[in-house]
């Protein structure tokens, strides 16, 4: 069993990737809440909510004509499950390689505490406190 702080440390660890990552390509996450979400974890740069208006392949269309790659952090519960899928068989069919590693490495430290993106901050502020640092 993994201790609060190591806890902790691994997910500031992947939130420092991911920042780093967003620099070199976009990520995906559902919906604007998530999108707030990230900014306040330091995650500021392409991060792209999926666009209502647009069926999943129009939009990895649209994205695979100016990125390679697109990481793909949707939510951890069922619906974000599908929606990975889906994202992932629309960018390849569309040339792009899409990144899960991220989002599976955050859900499986998270997993039993947070379902989605746009409660990490309220979860990290809690572990925070837990391990005693303001």
């Amino acid at each position: 069993m993994m201790s609060p702080e190591e806890r902790l440390d691994q997910i500031m660890r992947i939130l420092e990737e991911l920042e780093a990552l967003s620099e070199e390509m976009p990520v995906i996450v559902e919906g604007l809440r998530d999108v707030e979400a990230l900014q306040l974890l330091g995650v500021k740069k392409n991060v792209i909510s999926l666009s209502k208006g647009m069926s999943i392949f129009a939009f990895c269309e649209s994205l695979s004509k100016e990125w390679n790659s697109v990481l793909i952090l949707t939510d951890w519960d069922r619906k974000g499950g599908r929606l990975a899928r889906k994202l992932r068989e629309a960018l390849m069919a569309n040339g792009a390689k899409p990144m899960e590693t991220v989002r599976t490495r955050l859900a499986y430290l998270v997993k039993k505490e947070v379902k989605d993106i746009e409660s990490l901050p309220t979860y990290l502020r809690r572990l925070r406190l837990q391990v005693g640092i303001p």
